[in-house]
């Protein structure tokens, strides 16, 4: 059977809080969701709110065959009750051919097992949620978000040493090896930061680079150094 070309469509296995979310989020994207759970209760509820609801058993091929799931282009494995079940999902949807599978892990050996058996995305949204949240309450960080390879992108205000004057002037990257990416001015959309970006005062900055570094940048104090 070929497979469909139509990439708006996500089949979503498991459709607890997580699963939930993530397809009412999807269809109000614009997506064709197809919701699959082992509980009757739970389809039930969501049937209505989704594009196609059905209860099926998700490690079994055959059940997932019949409901036209090989045919799927994107497929995200929300189990988080039963690893067993998670992982057995994840590796019949890869057996598939399917694209593009992300999968939610409860911890790190299980984010491994995942992408052993095919996941091409794995998250962890409890230890990610937790790690960010730290950030933001230590440091006088926005926002936060961590990348692979220790490569991360924060919000932060904006030190006095670089108000007023164009960024290629302040040495930034050579003295804390960070990149400004971005600025937002009160009032105004984010726009491109460039070599000769002036920054004013309340101005917040979109920053990039190492983990340690942009921590070190953000945390800078107000006074010049």
């Amino acid at each position: 059977m070929a497979r469909s070309k139509d990439v708006n469509r996500v089949v979503v296995v498991g459709l607890g809080r997580f699963g939930a979310s993530l397809a009412f989020e999807l269809v109000g994207s614009g997506f064709e969701v197809l919701g699959l759970d082992r509980d009757p209760k739970i389809v039930q509820r969501y049937a209505d709110d989704l594009t196609h609801a059905a209860v099926a058993d998700t490690t079994d091929p055959e059940a997932l065959t019949q409901l036209g799931v090989p045919e799927f282009e994107r497929a995200v494995v929300c189990i988080g009750d039963d690893i067993e079940a998670s992982i057995l999902s994840t590796s019949v949807l890869a057996d598939f051919g399917i694209p593009t599978i992300w999968a939610k892990a409860t911890n790190r050996r299980h984010r491994r097992i995942l992408e052993r058996v095919g996941a091409h995305h794995v998250v962890l949204p409890e230890h990610d949620m937790g790690e960010r949240v730290a950030h933001l309450v230590t440091g006088r960080m926005l926002d936060y978000i961590e990348f692979e390879d220790d490569y991360a992108l924060v919000k932060t205000t904006a030190p006095d040493f670089v108000l007023g004057v164009p960024l290629g002037q302040t040495a930034i990257r050579k003295r804390y090896g960070v990149t400004v990416v971005g600025i937002k001015r009160p009032g105004e959309k984010f726009t491109y930061a460039t070599q000769d970006s002036v920054v004013e005062r309340h101005d917040l900055l979109v920053v990039a680079g190492r983990r340690e570094q942009v921590e070190t940048f953000a945390n800078l104090t107000s006074s010049p150094r």
